[in-house]
């Protein structure tokens, strides 16, 4: 099965397996969330339950009538509303501060490994259960309880009565009291509880995309490869072809006796093979130039050149081209400073590639400008045409190596699509930039700078 069919397998299948591994970790997640809530509002219940069972015993085991001494032959009458006052315990509000009630809070809310923990606190009397606190105002109350209170959106509450202990006295009178402690961003603070482990999730997640992005790019790239390698045996092939057949035509001419007799037509068979020749000669350069740019063995022989010169003795080596296909060129040569560092034959080729791409890709009526200009530090080198134009997608990837733009009707245009990588490179080895301006049916320019010899 070829990689053109399989890939539409490979993507779904990952697809699938990322979709179903992110839908896992977001439940995870959720219910870890819920976990932990339900963990902390225990410990968070838990510790107020302490605490409040902690100031009760503590006021139950306080002295009381008891240990006032009666006179021998005396009766305790449960019903003496004096004795029955001296027993009852006194309320929250007369034996705690604010101050003993919160620091009670903190260290029962510390030994459980709430110390992130935020919260207010108020103390309720003459209650029957723990519905009927938020109806009646505090005796006691710490500074932003109110307000707290109120925010019920953020906050959560723990509702507490204060009971005797099973070993109190059971003829001790214990005030109907309460005490809620509202913990404040509950919300944040189970978040903040589970940070590392939602940082974690997070972090392995994109970690399984990116090795998504990086697998299906990959697999995208070798399927580019593979049709740019068919693509590159296909016009290799009919590179090749056409100028084998051509000079196997030569060579069968030339043996017939009437044309070995004259010396015109061997004449012009033998130039055909020599033309021929030149022509595949020509194709395994560019195939070994590219090579070696591609190895970064080519070395340039830089040295100082007048740019104006090249320029002009290029479009002199196309002109032939040129007026094969009824064009014409026009030269603009502005620049005051046209001396660069560059190396002869290579700056000769990229400027020959160009032109020779613009009449490749040319209509009727072609029109070639060249012009320059030139700043303190750099040399433009416009090079335009009125020809076929080029799409967007094509401008994005002109400049790839073995991309060859499709000319929708025209099929004259042959080459390896090597040219302008070729050009690319050599203009940047020259520390130089280029850029691609097209539009369908109108044209294309192609910008150089080079830097000037200083």
């Amino acid at each position: 099965m070829g990689l053109k069919k399989i890939f539409p397998i490979i993507f779904l299948l990952i697809t699938l397996s990322l979709v179903g591994i992110i839908y896992i970790q977001i439940n995870w997640i959720v219910t870890m969330i819920e976990n932990k809530r339900e963990a902390l509002s225990h410990n968070m219940a838990d510790a107020v339950r302490s605490v409040a069972d902690g100031l009760t015993t503590q006021r139950v085991s306080a002295p009381s009538f008891k240990s006032f001494p009666l006179k021998p032959g005396s009766m305790w009458r449960p019903a003496d509303p004096l004795l029955m006052e001296m027993m009852r315990i006194p309320p929250i509000t007369q034996t705690f501060s604010p101050t003993e009630i919160n620091n009670r809070l903190r260290k029962a809310f510390n030994s459980r490994g709430l110390k992130n923990a935020h919260f207010e606190f108020a103390v309720y009397s003459n209650i029957g259960s723990t519905s009927d606190m938020s109806f009646q105002a505090p005796e006691l109350r710490s500074a932003n309880f109110i307000p707290e209170f109120l925010d019920s959106v953020n906050n959560v509450s723990f509702n507490t009565v204060l009971q005797a202990p099973e070993s109190a006295d059971a003829n001790s009178v214990l005030p109907d009291e309460g005490i809620i402690v509202v913990v404040h961003d509950f919300k944040g603070l189970v978040q903040g509880e589970m940070r590392i482990m939602i940082a974690s999730a997070i972090f392995f997640t994109l970690m399984i995309i990116a090795a998504f992005y990086v697998t299906v790019s990959a697999l995208l790239r070798q399927k580019k490869l593979s049709e740019i390698k068919n693509d590159f045996i296909n016009n290799m092939t009919h590179e090749f072809k056409t100028p084998l057949a051509t000079i196997s035509l030569a060579v069968d001419a030339l043996r017939n006796e009437k044309v070995v007799a004259d010396r015109e037509k061997s004449g012009y068979f033998t130039g055909i093979i020599k033309e021929e020749n030149k022509r595949m000669n020509k194709q395994v350069e560019t195939i070994l130039q590219a090579s070696l740019l591609d190895r970064q063995e080519q070395q340039l022989n830089l040295k100082p050149l007048h740019a104006h010169h090249i320029i002009q003795e290029a479009l002199e080596n196309v002109r032939l081209q040129l007026e094969g296909k009824g064009g014409s060129s026009e030269l603009q040569l502005n620049a005051k400073t046209d001396l660069i560092e560059a190396d002869e034959v290579h700056f000769m080729n990229l400027i020959t590639n160009l032109i020779d791409n613009a009449i490749k890709y040319s209509k009727e009526n072609l029109l070639i400008r060249i012009s320059t200009q030139s700043s303190a530090r750099s040399l433009v080198i416009r090079i335009e045409d009125n020809g076929i134009g080029m799409t967007k997608e094509t401008q994005r990837r002109i400049f790839e190596k073995f991309y060859r733009a499709h000319t929708g009707n025209l099929h004259n245009v042959k080459g390896f699509g090597l040219g302008l990588s070729y050009v690319k490179t050599i203009v940047e080895a020259h520390q130089g930039k280029i850029r691609v301006d097209s539009t369908i049916g109108k044209g294309t320019t192609f910008t150089l700078e080079f830097p000037l010899k200083s």
